[in-house]
């Protein structure tokens, strides 16, 4: 799913000035309900399907691609996402058949109605490799028993018994929210230009998201889908999970922000999973970075005493965090500490209890 956990520049403490959030332009005055489309250019539509929980939605894109349409991420395998889906078909789509379904990112809020889409007509599902490859590899734990690895490793982030549990039994539920997956589909590469109907479209792929995230932009009709590498009004959820316990996607994550700049311009029209579409990419990038440089600033200085995983989400998140918020609120504190020990800011030690402890360098 998209959303990082609510946090302000400064956690919820008083904000520089310069660190605000940007004025960003929403100029799209009407929003489609579900089962409609709302125009956003010659040829492309916005659709928006229903989710459960604080996002609500996600906005899904259907592009004209010759006597069809091509459609951009499908949303969570729901009933109500399938009957949104046929009202579309029927009308706001006119009954033109799905030429090929793009896919974002391995989300099951973006590709959970693939292979559903894709056996109804037909169509291909264009993604990148690893995004394919690791959402194979998830939906294969679909019914499986937490592993032991998985267990010790957010017990080392100082988890207690009860929290242990509840991960015990929510998990191998990542394929419930997905149609049976494609058993081949077409790769995207960074850099590739992909035609759809009478434009060429660039994929800008980013990490720490997901692996391999890919974006559209169209230099003709200065659109950017971003899916969710770029939201306007939250930010992504960026985590380390217990599959790679060292890695650095907080890394990755603001190199892949910084390199979006270089690539696509400013005066471009945002076409994102959650929210609005707007204008004022740059600004959001520069605000997103900001906001997670001071947010491990502040996390070095938290880091003064020693602190588990857990102790450390009263500098990065401005609300409080409760036993639905744990593993994401985990995953995020895990990414910001990684970071620092990859800048050489931070260590770490492990006690007799498997307790991993963090500490500031200096």
């Amino acid at each position: 799913m998209a959303d990082g956990i609510e946090r302000g520049p400064d956690g919820g403490r008083e904000q520089d000035p310069a660190d605000r959030r940007p004025t960003l332009i929403y100029p799209l005055e009407t929003t489609p309900e579900y089962g409609e489309a709302v125009e956003v250019a010659p040829g492309v539509l916005w659709m928006r399907m229903p989710l459960g929980g604080s996002l609500a939605f996600i906005n899904v894109w259907a592009i004209a691609d010759g006597e069809g349409w091509a459609v951009v991420d499908t949303g969570m395998q729901t009933q109500e996402t399938s009957r949104a889906w046929r009202k579309l078909f029927a009308e706001a789509l006119g009954g033109k058949p799905i030429t090929r379904v793009f896919v974002t990112h391995l989300h099951p809020d973006h590709i959970g109605l693939a292979g559903w889409i894709g056996r109804k007509f037909g169509a291909r599902t264009w993604m990148t490799r690893l995004e394919y490859l690791q959402c194979r590899m998830l939906f294969a734990d679909t019914g499986r028993e937490a592993p032991q690895d998985a267990i010790d490793f957010y017990r080392g982030c100082g988890w207690d018994e009860e929290a242990l549990e509840t991960y015990r039994a929510r998990f191998g539920g990542f394929g419930k929210a997905i149609y049976q997956l494609p058993d081949s589909y077409h790769r995207l590469k960074d850099g590739d230009e992909v035609t759809i109907g009478d434009q060429a479209w660039r994929v800008v792929t980013g990490s720490g998201h997901s692996p391999e995230h890919a974006c559209l932009y169209c230099p003709e009709l200065k659109l950017f889908i971003s899916g969710d590498q770029v939201l306007p009004r939250i930010s992504s959820n960026v985590s380390v999970f217990p599959t790679e316990p060292a890695a650095d996607p907080l890394t990755d994550w603001l190199t892949s922000l910084a390199r979006i700049k270089t690539l696509v311009p400013d005066d471009v029209l945002v076409l994102p999973a959650h929210n609005d579409p707007f204008i004022g990419l740059h600004a959001r990038l520069d605000y997103l970075i900001r906001g997670h440089e001071r947010g491990l600033d502040r996390l070095e200085k938290t880091l003064a005493e020693p602190r588990r995983a857990i102790d450390v989400f009263g500098a990065l998140f401005a609300r409080r965090i409760g036993p639905e918020l744990l593993g994401m609120a985990t995953g995020e504190g895990l990414a910001h500490l990684n970071c620092l020990i990859g800048r050489g800011r931070a260590q770490t030690t492990r006690d007799e209890e498997g307790v991993v402890w963090y500490r500031a360098v200096t």
